[in-house]
């Protein structure tokens, strides 16, 4: 008989022996098996700023790991040979989760990153490992489009220090066209987040004619000022290229910019440009007296003056989580 999936909104009604649409949730006999626990099929340590998170223990080494599998197909995605593919046609390691934490103190990473394709798909895996890297003194970070329904994030978040949670547009034409997907789940689960604990930044690419007009950049900004809250980090990210979207050109820096200065206007303390070198674009200023505390170049922080969580110059609390 069928099993109806309940971890996100799409409530996947699986035949035996099928998946649902993120390929690696599978209906063996009756029972929901995520058949990717344990075998992630890309682990690396990275720079925290890969993620991007420019708030949490920068310059800090991550230990980074995904599986197969995603339950949105954007057709842009930067990763669609891992989100996008069956688990079956890709080499996968054994790595349960008491050996996921080892590898990351091993490696001196103070923290995990589920990451790459969507950890809210693999998510017993990333539950579990959370669950053991939390006993053991390690954070963990979530990158996702933060797409699943709301009892199995409050589970997740209860182990999740901070996240990356993509905001790929601001209209349900946008989801639905692009990412087949719907947004209003997307936003609960951002205010969930901040309203459990979890350090949130925040991550939106521009799509040159989809979603790069001052009228998607407004509403989005004055949304995250009201309901995260202004110190919330947002990075405006370019747009390359690739998978399904190659018809369009990548994102001019002059659209970044108007979008950083658009955040900028709407109160957000906290507003960074990626994937592409803008002066100033990845550095982070105090919100009180404006002197520059990190400065960064790529995945590299040149400079670091934040001490105590705070600013040296005017002593001002600074956002994040810096030790």
């Amino acid at each position: 008989m069928d099993v109806r999936c309940d971890l996100c909104p799409k409530a996947c009604a699986i035949a035996p022996g099928r998946s649902g649409e993120c390929r690696i949730r599978v209906n063996v006999d009756g029972v929901l098996r995520a058949v990717t626990y344990g075998r992630p099929c890309s682990v690396h340590v990275d720079p925290v700023e890969k993620k991007p998170l420019f708030h949490f223990l920068p310059g800090s080494r991550i230990l980074s790991l995904a599986t197969a599998g995603c339950n949105l197909h954007c057709k842009y995605c930067q990763n669609w040979e891992i989100s996008q593919e069956d688990p079956e046609n890709l080499e996968a390691y054994r790595l349960p989760p008491a050996e996921v934490v080892a590898l990351a103190k091993r490696e001196k990473c103070p923290s995990i990153a589920y990451t790459y394709s969507e950890p809210l798909v693999y998510y017993e895996y990333a539950l579990d490992s959370s669950s053991a890297a939390r006993r053991e003194g390690l954070k963990n970070v979530l990158v996702t489009a933060g797409y699943a329904n709301r009892a199995p994030l409050e589970r997740l978040f209860r182990v999740t220090d901070a996240a990356n949670i993509d905001l790929k547009g601001f209209t349900e034409e946008f989801y639905r066209d692009v990412c087949g997907a719907t947004l209003r789940p997307v936003l609960d689960a951002l205010v969930l987040a901040k309203s459990m604990g979890v350090l949130v930044e925040v991550t939106n690419l521009v799509v040159p004619t989809l979603n790069d007009r001052d009228e998607d950049f407004r509403p989005l900004c004055r949304w995250i000022a009201r309901n995260l809250g202004r110190e919330t980090p947002l990075h405006f990210s370019r747009f390359h290229p690739q998978y399904r979207m190659k018809n369009l050109p990548p994102t001019p820096a002059a659209a970044l910019d108007r979008a950083r200065a658009i955040a900028l206007e709407e109160g957000l303390h906290f507003v960074y440009i990626g994937n592409l070198f803008r002066p100033d674009g990845e550095t982070t200023f105090c919100p009180g007296c404006r002197k520059p505390l990190v400065e960064r170049r790529g995945f590299e922080v040149l400079r670091n003056r934040i001490r105590s969580g705070q600013c040296p110059d005017c002593q001002a609390k600074i956002h994040g989580i810096w030790e």
